[in-house]
């Protein structure tokens, strides 16, 4: 059973901690120094540092980040917005393909 298949964990919380593990994981920083309001400025996250970490969502959450999107996360915020709406357009997808099948 996969991330996707289960609605609940796309609760507002489930997500931002989700996203905050993979931050501190990428970054080697604690995930109580992360926040919801945390730029990635005040993270100390360069462009580099940004490339792995949507590496990391995309793997983390089988989504596929494109480069506009990725040029509009500047916050950990921008971030679990972005990721929440990618994980409801696959939802959306999935269960329209199901309707027709």
């Amino acid at each position: 059973m996969s991330f996707l298949d289960m609605p609940d964990l796309l609760a507002t919380n489930d997500l931002d901690t989700r996203v905050f593990a993979v931050i501190a994981k990428t970054q080697r920083i604690p995930i109580e120094s992360i926040s919801l309001e945390s730029t990635f400025e005040e993270l100390k996250i360069d462009s580099l540092d940004g490339i792995n970490i949507v590496f990391e969502l995309e793997n983390t959450f089988d989504v596929a980040i494109p480069d506009d999107g990725v040029q509009n996360m500047h916050s950990v915020r921008d971030t679990v917005e972005g990721i929440r709406k990618l994980i409801e357009q696959k939802n959306k997808a999935s269960s329209s393909v199901n309707e027709t099948a």
